[in-house]
């Protein structure tokens, strides 16, 4: 278990490092605009993330 939540982890990471190597100016304006938005919206979006995550998950196992 433990190695698979480390491959998890390190896939995440690699995943969260491709738009800043890739497209560093277009990473910066999505923090900006993200900055800018209310604490409610920036949840919902977590939110939906983490349903779309556990969906995912189900759907592969």
């Amino acid at each position: 278990m433990s190695t698979s939540l480390l491959t998890a982890f390190a896939l995440m990471l690699v995943i969260e490092g491709i738009l800043p190597f890739i497209m560093p100016g277009a990473w910066r304006q999505a923090f900006r605009r993200l900055l800018e938005m209310p604490d409610g919206q920036i949840r919902f979006i977590g939110l939906t993330s983490m349903v779309f995550g556990i969906l995912l998950l189900y759907l592969v196992r």
